[in-house]
């Protein structure tokens, strides 16, 4: 019987192989090498897989700010509480939005107090509600990476072609280049070399990240989510760093281009510009978010529908923004599964299904 590329990628003889290659390469090496995974689907993937217990000492993998939902700071969630309150509005919202804690409140609090909160799947979704209700004010909240923000741009498109009035995007997408160069210039993480993500990868291009290797002379492996492809990605990086090479190579060649998607970079530039953007754990970044163009302003629920935000506080206690920045683990922020856990939690790396405060709390150290 023919088995499912999952499969194949599961093997365990393969998976063994290239653990072991992996231990034949740093033989001998006495300095750690520290890779970064960009991606919150590699991150949960590392933990479910048990990756880092196959490794050698020799080589260490930290989790970087791959998680969209972690990344979006206090106050976009407290702008979003505040549209919330708003009379006939809906908040239309993926679900993992929905339980990150704000200053003072949740977008799931706001809810319980008789606010009207929808749960979507797409972007489109939240179109299709608009439409219904006319009467209303439906507010999508565009959180995401340039994975998720061709299909925002698309939706608003249709929406200006409709004549839909009473839609709009508060958006918080993000591009991860830009933080990938200001970590990779951080003497206390001395990165040697990036996992890349691969879905963002099969949208901007394994081109996108030529800077890191060249200017900063950092190795790059956009790679899949099976154990065999991150594994294979760490051999690559590993073969670079001992070669003394700083290269950018493509693992998930099946997927993932040079150049990528030129449709939905075409969606991206027509309908977002680069802007200046805060994410948590980083602060403000430039040109490292997508603020929607002058052309589209009636879409943009930022200046389309104001609103009283308060104060942005962060939650008490809460490290968050160390664990996404690689400076430390889970475990050793101090609120981690006593009073942080997935069904109370603090902070937002142990709401999102991508973080890896959740992550590590489900499948363990």
């Amino acid at each position: 019987m023919k088995r499912s590329l999952f499969e194949e990628f599961r093997n365990r003889d393969l998976v063994r192989g290239l653990a072991d290659g992996i231990r034949r390469l740093t033989q001998g090496r006495t300095e750690p090498m520290t890779f970064m995974e960009v991606c919150g689907t590699h991150t949960m993937a590392i933990y479910q897989y048990g990756i880092r217990s196959l490794l050698p000492p020799q080589v260490r993998l930290i989790s970087g700010p791959g998680c969209p939902v972690c990344v979006t700071p206090v106050g976009y969630v407290d702008r979003a509480v505040a549209c919330s309150r708003l009379p006939e509005t809906v908040v239309a919202t993926f679900g993992d939005m929905v339980r990150v804690p704000g200053s003072s409140s949740s977008l799931l609090e706001e809810r319980a107090k008789g606010a009207e909160i929808r749960i979507v799947y797409s972007p489109l979704d939240a179109l299709a509600l608009a439409e219904k209700n006319p009467s209303k004010r439906v507010i999508f909240l565009g959180v995401g990476f340039e994975t998720t923000a061709p299909a925002v741009a698309a939706t608003i498109i249709t929406a200006r072609s409709r004549g839909v009035g009473n839609f709009s995007v508060l958006s918080a997408h993000k591009t991860i280049p830009v933080p990938m160069r200001i970590l990779s210039s951080d003497p206390d993480l001395g990165i040697h070399g990036f996992l890349c993500p691969a879905h963002v990868s099969a949208v901007i291009g394994c081109d996108a990240y030529r800077f890191l290797a060249e200017e900063r002379r950092v190795p790059c492996v956009v790679t899949g989510f099976e154990p065999a492809d991150i594994l294979q990605g760490v051999a690559m990086l590993a073969r670079q760093v001992t070669e003394g090479q700083s290269t950018v190579e493509n693992e998930y060649g099946r997927f993932v281009t040079r150049t990528g998607n030129s449709k939905a970079q075409e969606l991206l530039s027509r309908v977002f510009i680069p802007a200046d953007t805060a994410w948590r754990g980083l602060g403000v970044l430039p040109r490292s978010g997508l603020e929607i163009a002058e052309e589209f302003r009636e879409f943009d629920a930022e200046k389309a529908v104001p609103v009283r935000v308060e104060e942005p506080r962060e939650p008490a206690g809460c490290r968050c923004g160390e664990v996404l920045t690689g400076k430390i683990a889970p475990a050793d922020c101090p609120l981690f599964a006593s009073a942080c856990t997935p069904e109370q939690p603090v902070g937002a790396c142990m709401v999102s299904s991508e973080g890896s405060c959740a992550a590590a709390y489900k499948y363990g150290q």
